[in-house]
């Protein structure tokens, strides 16, 4: 494991922390093991031989595992050491290999021109900066190489939605960042000379509100927090939200955005 940790930021010390604490909540078991939705993504792309993906912020490996399966020869980073253990243990039970790197996103340690492949999975709204993100994944990608975007959002234009959700998300795990809008992630990508190939909006159900505070280890102040804003939650956001109880538990759809773009041959 290659390391690239100088000074962290307090959002990146944060992240750190938290998910190495909370490393063993994302084996195969967790939601993010179905990877349809990156299979899904790429359809029609085609890796070939030799060429390199970086799955960046990569968790519990599920999308570095996705991509290594499709035949892609893939580094997977993440700001979190145990994480990265996880990752290739992951990928040894089906005999794969993968190079691993240990950097916080916004400091991509590899020269420019260097991946076909560049992917982040539920997990940008962690990053300290997103602008510097996304001038990072410019920079490593080789010309034609492709960017995949997947990651919680808001939705453009209900500011009230936003406002709660990320009062809630700060709660539940207070390494949470920030979710972008569609609108503010394409203009982003755009703006750093990316030309958007797709964007498009799904919901994923999330079954328990209580798995998700076992998932972040929520303090029981912040989980009583948290069921206060369920209980007074506006109208309008219950309704955005598909907020409901379903069987004694909270449940309630998270907008997922899926963006694939490519860098220019020129």
């Amino acid at each position: 494991m290659a390391t690239h940790l100088t000074s962290l930021d307090s959002a990146q010390t944060a992240s750190a922390d938290q998910f190495n604490r909370q490393s063993d909540r994302y084996g195969k078991t967790h939601i993010l093991a179905d990877t349809s939705d990156v299979v899904g993504a790429l359809t029609g792309i085609v890796p070939a031989p030799g060429a390199r993906a970086l799955d960046v912020a990569t968790g519990g490996g599920h999308t570095a595992l996705c991509l290594a399966r499709a035949g892609w020869n893939v580094t997977a980073g993440d700001i979190s050491e145990r994480m990265l253990e996880n990752t290739t243990k992951l990928l040894a039970e089906e005999g794969l290999t993968l190079e691993t790197s240990l950097f916080p996103a916004d400091e991509i340690p590899f020269p420019d021109a260097s991946f076909d492949l560049v992917t982040v999975r539920v997990a940008s709204h962690h990053f300290s900066s997103p602008e510097r993100f996304i001038s990072e994944v410019v920079r490593v990608l080789k010309p034609d190489g492709y960017f995949l975007l997947i990651d919680g959002t808001v939705p453009d234009n209900d500011p009230e939605t936003e406002v709660w959700l990320h009062k809630v998300e700060k709660l539940r795990d207070p390494s949470h960042g920030r979710f972008l809008s569609r609108a503010a992630w394409e203009g982003l990508i755009m703006s750093h000379g990316l030309t958007v190939l797709s964007s498009t909006l799904h919901e994923k159900k999330q079954p328990d509100l209580n798995w998700y505070f076992e998932t972040a280890a929520t303090t029981p102040q912040n989980r009583a927090l948290v069921l206060e804003a369920v209980t007074a939650i506006p109208p309008s956001v219950r309704s955005a939200l598909r907020l409901c109880e379903e069987e004694g538990k909270v449940v309630w759809w998270w907008p997922i955005l899926h963006v694939l773009a490519r860098k220019s041959a020129y």
